[in-house]
Parts: C-alpha cells; sequence; structure tokens
C-alpha cells in the first residue's frame, strides 16, 4: 500500500503557540505534524469560519424567532386597543364643558384605572390571566 504522498513545510510561530504545541505532542501517538494537519483540516473545512458563529448561530435564529412573535403580540394589542378605543369614543358622547363633577368623576376613574394598572406591573400580575372562562353551567364556580 503506498503512503499519501507529504510536503514538508517550514513555519514560523509565537512563543506561547509553540509551547502548546509541544505539550500536545508530548502525550504518547501524537506528532506535531499530525496535530498541524488536522487543525488545518478543520480550518480549510470550515473555510474560517467563525468559531462565535458556530456557536451563537442557533441561539440567534432562536431569539430571531421569539422576537418576531413578540412583534405579532405586540401588534394584536395595539390593534385591538385601537379598535376598543374607536368603538368607546363612537358610542360615549363627549361631556359638556359645564358638567365639572363629571369632569371630575372621570379623571378620578382614569387616575384609579392608571394606579391599577401601575400595581398589576408592579407585582407582575396581568388582567388577562385571571379571566375565567366562560361557558360551563349556569355560571357555576368550581
Amino acid at each position: 500500500m503506498k503512503r499519501p504522498e507529504k510536503c514538508r513545510h517550514q513555519l514560523y510561530l509565537d512563543a506561547d503557540i509553540s509551547a502548546r504545541l509541544e505539550e500536545l505532542a508530548a502525550k504518547p501517538g501524537a506528532s506535531k505534524s499530525a496535530i498541524l494537519a488536522d487543525a488545518l483540516q478543520a480550518w480549510l473545512t470550515k473555510r474560517g469560519a467563525h468559531e462565535l458563529d458556530d456557536r451563537f448561530g442557533l441561539r440567534l435564529e432562536r431569539m430571531s424567532g421569539q422576537l418576531g412573535r413578540i412583534e405579532r403580540d405586540q401588534q394584536i394589542v395595539m390593534e385591538s386597543l385601537a379598535l376598543f378605543i374607536r368603538f368607546f369614543l363612537t358610542i360615549n358622547a363627549p361631556l359638556p364643558e359645564a358638567d365639572q363633577a363629571a369632569r371630575a368623576v372621570g379623571r378620578d376613574r382614569f387616575k384609579a384605572f392608571i394606579d391599577q394598572v401601575g400595581r398589576n406591573l408592579a407585582s407582575g400580575t396581568r388582567t388577562l390571566a385571571r379571566a375565567e372562562p366562560t361557558g360551563g353551567s349556569g355560571g357555576e364556580k368550581p
């Protein structure tokens, strides 16, 4: 059986790389030529692909998908809110300027609404998570 033809190369390595190569070659069954040939073959196979791309590519793809879903969900929320506001403003007449009592009640309700939103965000509770499913047997609670 004919051995593959090999070419001799001379190269220069930094002292720290050379020392590490010496340590690896000192192990039984290892040689500097084999170590360098394997390393060069691996680098050429990857065509010098950056190691970070290999490490983080999958994670970045997953994060990209998650961001896409977040963006979709945000669009749904914004459209729902816009539709609700439009509906609400369409069915409710504006308060007359002279009705200060009704305007004061409105300001108080709005402040209570903002306070509740702040409490929910601070505590991590969500209104939709508390909503109970409809249907069942006459509104009985389990």
